[in-house]
C-alpha cells in the first residue's frame, strides 16, 4: 500500500489562523479490508467552514480535532476495490480530507459516489456540481423563492457559491447583482456569468457608501439577498432592502477569525418584514438529487462558467486556505493532488 502525505490540525488559532497551525506528515495506508475502497485524491476542496470547524466552540458541526486529518471534501479515482459496486478506475467524489489517499467503507451512505465525467471536469464536482453549487441552490430556491422580475444581491459573487446563485437566480427570470472584490471579479460576474450589475465593495469605506452604489445597481430594491460575507455587506443590503424580502445566511467570512460582526440596522428586518434563515446544507440532502441534476446540466451546457484558483501539492493547502479567508482566491478554491 502507497505512504500517505496527510495534513493534520496541529494546534487551535487563537485569533487569525497561520500556517503553524497545521503539521504536514507522512503515514502509512492500511490494507483494505471487505467493503473499503483506496482512492488517489486528485484535487481537494478548501472552503470557507473550515476555519469555523478549528476552533473549540459551541456550532452546527463538531469541532476539527486535533492530531486528526483536517476534515475537506475530495475527489479522485479508485485504485483498488474489495467493494462490489466500486472498480479500478472509478472517479468519484467523497470527504476524503486533507491527504493524498483515503480507505473509504465503501456501503456507508454518502461515504463515496461515482461520477461522470463526460461533460462536467472532475474538478467541478467539488464546486458548481458540489456543495458549494448545492448551497446556492437549496439558499436561493428554498429561502430566497425569486420571482421572475425580482431583484436578488448576492455577496462574494465571483466565488463558487456566489456565481452559482446569480446564474440560478437569471434562469428563474430574476435580475441579479453582485457584490464582489476588484474589477476583474467584477467584470467576471457581469461578462462571464451574466449577471445584471455587479458592486465592487473595496471601493467603499462604510455600508453607506456601498448602500448607495447597490441604489444605483437595484433601483427597484433588493428582493432577496444571499449572504456569504456579513459585515458591512449586510448592513448596506439592509439599507436597500424591499418589504417582504428574504436574506438566505449561507456564511459570515467577514468573522470567521473569531471578531464579533455587530449588525447597524437590525430594526430593518422588522420594518420590513424580512424573513431572514440560515441554513447548512448538509441538513438538506434530500434535494441534492434536483439540485445537481440542474448544476450538472447548467454547467455541462456552459450556462454556469465556473472560475477555478488551483494550489499545487498537498503543501501548499495551508496558505491556499489562509487566502481564501482573505478573497485572494478567484472562484472555487482546490489543491491539485495529483
Amino acid at each position: 500500500m502507497p505512504k500517505n502525505r496527510q495534513i493534520l490540525l496541529d494546534s487551535r488559532p487563537q485569533g487569525e489562523a497561520s500556517v503553524s497551525n497545521f503539521k504536514l506528515v507522512s503515514a502509512d495506508t492500511p490494507a483494505l479490508q471487505d467493503g473499503q475502497v483506496l482512492v488517489r485524491h486528485r484535487y481537494l476542496s478548501l472552503d470557507p467552514y473550515m476555519r469555523g470547524r478549528m476552533n473549540d466552540s459551541k456550532s452546527y458541526a463538531q469541532p476539527q480535532p486535533l492530531g486528526q486529518v483536517m476534515i475537506g471534501g475530495t475527489v479522485g479515482e479508485v485504485v483498488e476495490s474489495r467493494h462490489p459496486k466500486f472498480a479500478a478506475g472509478d472517479q468519484v467524489v467523497g470527504m476524503g480530507g486533507w491527504q493524498e489517499y483515503s480507505v473509504v467503507d465503501a456501503g456507508q451512505p454518502g461515504a463515496v459516489r461515482k461520477v461522470d465525467t463526460t461533460q462536467v471536469p472532475l474538478s467541478q464536482y467539488l464546486g458548481a456540481v458540489g456543495m458549494p453549487g448545492v448551497t446556492a441552490w437549496y439558499g436561493l430556491v428554498k429561502i430566497i423563492e425569486p420571482k421572475a422580475g425580482q431583484t436578488v444581491v448576492v455577496s462574494a459573487a465571483s466565488g463558487a457559491v456566489g456565481s452559482a446563485v446569480g446564474v440560478l437566480a437569471k434562469e428563474r427570470g430574476a435580475r441579479a447583482v453582485g457584490i464582489a472584490g476588484g474589477p476583474d471579479k467584477c467584470r467576471y460576474v457581469t461578462e462571464e456569468l451574466g449577471f445584471d450589475a455587479c458592486v465592487d465593495y473595496k471601493q467603499h469605506a462604510d455600508a453607506a457608501s456601498l448602500a448607495r452604489a447597490l441604489k444605483q445597481a437595484c433601483p427597484d430594491g433588493i428582493d432577496g439577498h444571499f449572504e456569504n460575507v456579513g459585515g458591512m455587506v449586510l448592513d448596506a443590503v439592509l439599507l436597500r432592502a424591499n418589504a417582504f424580502s428574504r436574506i438566505a445566511v449561507c456564511g459570515m467570512i467577514s468573522g470567521y477569525d473569531g471578531k464579533p460582526i455587530p449588525m447597524a440596522y437590525p430594526q430593518l428586518i422588522l420594518t420590513n418584514r424580512m424573513r431572514v434563515e440560515g441554513f447548512i446544507v448538509s441538513e438538506h440532502m434530500e434535494v441534492w438529487p434536483e439540485a445537481l441534476k440542474e448544476l450538472g446540466t447548467l454547467v455541462g451546457s456552459g450556462r454556469l462558467r465556473p472560475r477555478e484558483t488551483i494550489a499545487q501539492g498537498l503543501e501548499a493547502a495551508p496558505e491556499a486556505f489562509l487566502g481564501l479567508l482573505k478573497g485572494r482566491n478567484f472562484g472555487k478554491q482546490l489543491v491539485q493532488l495529483a
